[in-house]
């Protein structure tokens, strides 16, 4: 399929939380999706011991979801999404996920019928394929995995979506040396051709059954790099070299359009203002109420050109307010509350500028994921579009000359070396795609699981 080849906005001012170039109408009501207004998203988790049985689990999703519901009602929010990220045991058995989303649904016609509660579904697939342990083209868990994206779409999820694995055994094994040619490979290149070979599998599916193909997410490489960045205090990775990976993250997550996906974008996909101001649909972030499941140094920045408003992930349990359940939906709800709020009054770009100057320098991941420069790096990818790697290897290098080149954008020396170390690697690589992968097969193959025929070489 066709690669983008230019910008979905003529400038990055454009951008702007609730509207999209590309708007996605989805679930009940129905739920609309950058037509000038953001919408919350509740991800709950099941507690550990409710997940024994299947009687079990569905009580307890049956549980979750009725408190979100019901909070939204209580409180007068006119639409909820609610993202059921699959455990284990929903994608390894696709009739019980069939049923969790049966059941689902039949809550929300409920809360729509005597309420008039818009809402829509999202069914997030495990990724069971651990590419150092199966063969990612060829194994057991893809086959569960494609059947239960069948039977969830089949009985109630409106929207499909999935974080693939491709290319991590390669990236894990990069990322703990620096290597930053290792992280193109392994996310670039790698992740890229796995995607480029499942998606049409998901978006046929969703097809089938006129429901919406989502989103993917960089998630087990890019957020990985992120939170071994951590913090002021946290030595384990440069945070220059994270922001790097997170640059490949944006080409590689762009596959899943290019397949066919639409989004909602997934919610953990940090690198999704890159991907609006390339593509124009509507992205889902998380930020200060996915603290709840993780810390981060950008939460207020990533709301800045936001459409649906993720608290990540919570797991089920009680607290003073009600449920977890009850209280993220309730968070979630009045930040979005304040966002179209200041849509009606006019006020939309104050909010958004406040937002993105409370973060913009506090950490280069921050920085890189202003919708400023995420636009010059969604500029640097479709401009480069010859190749998975030549895009790639183009975000990375876009990345590191605008973080040197903002004198606001203070590091520290051990971040500069970092910086300068991984851009002078970079750009001694290889023009050609072709002799860049000859390289990287012969050299990687010693990264142990690594089967080149999972991605088609």
């Amino acid at each position: 399929m066709a690669k983008y080849t230019s910008m979905a906005y003529n400038s990055w001012d454009e951008m702007i939380f609730g509207t999209t170039k590309n708007p996605v109408s989805i679930g009940l009501g129905p739920v609309e999706l950058g037509k000038g207004w953001v919408v919350p998203q509740i991800v709950p988790h099941p507690r550990p011991g409710s997940t024994d049985t299947k009687e079990k689990l569905l009580r307890e999703y049956q549980r979750m979801t009725d408190d979100a519901l019901g909070r939204c009602v209580a409180l007068g929010f006119p639409s909820l999404v609610i993202e059921f990220e699959h455990i284990y045991q929903m994608t390894s058995q696709p009739d019980w996920a069939a049923a969790i989303f049966k059941q689902a649904k039949a809550q929300m016609q409920d809360y729509y019928d005597k309420y008039g509660l818009k809402s829509a579904l999202i069914s997030t697939v495990a990724d069971l394929r651990k590419p150092d342990m199966v063969h990612m083209r060829d194994s057991q868990e893809l086959t569960w995995m494609l059947d239960t994206f069948a039977s969830t779409a089949e009985n109630g999820a409106d929207v499909l979506s999935i974080e693939t694995m491709g290319g991590k055994e390669v990236f894990d094994w990069a990322v703990q040396r620096q290597d930053i040619r290792g992280v193109i490979f392994g996310i670039g290149v790698l992740s890229s051709r796995d995607m480029a070979w499942l998606w049409p599998q998901i978006v046929e599916t969703a097809k089938k059954n006129n429901i919406t193909p989502g989103g993917d997410t960089d998630c087990a490489r890019g957020n990985t790099a992120m939170f071994l960045a951590g913090g002021y205090t946290a030595t384990d990775l440069p945070h220059t070299f994270a922001a790097l990976a997170r640059a490949c993250s944006a080409a590689r997550s762009l596959v899943a359009y290019e397949q066919g996906a639409t989004g909602p974008t997934k919610d953990c996909a940090y690198e999704d203002p890159i991907i609006k101001a390339i593509t124009g649909v509507p992205i889902t972030m998380e930020g200060v109420a996915s603290a709840c499941a993780h810390s981060e140094m950008q939460s207020n920045i990533v709301s800045a050109v936001v459409d649906l408003w993720s608290n990540e992930a919570v797991e089920y349990h009680d607290m003073f307010g009600g449920s977890s359940v009850e209280v993220f939906t309730e968070i979630l709800g009045y930040n979005v509350a304040q966002m179209n709020a200041s849509i009606a009054l006019g006020q939309e770009k104050v909010l958004r500028d406040i937002n993105i100057a409370s973060d913009k320098y506090r950490d280069v991941h921050g920085f890189m994921l202003s919708p400023d420069n995420s636009y010059e790096i969604g500029k640097a990818i479709v401009e480069n579009i010859d190749s998975y790697y030549g895009r790639s290897k183009a975000a990375v290098l876009k990345t590191a000359e605008l973080i040197a080149g903002d004198s606001k954008m203070q590091l520290t020396e051990f971040e500069k070396d970092a910086l300068d170390k991984a851009r002078r690697e970079v750009e001694a690589l290889p023009d050609s795609e072709d002799e860049f992968i000859d390289q990287c097969l012969s050299d990687y193959k010693k990264v142990a699981g690594f089967d080149p025929s999972s991605y088609g070489f």
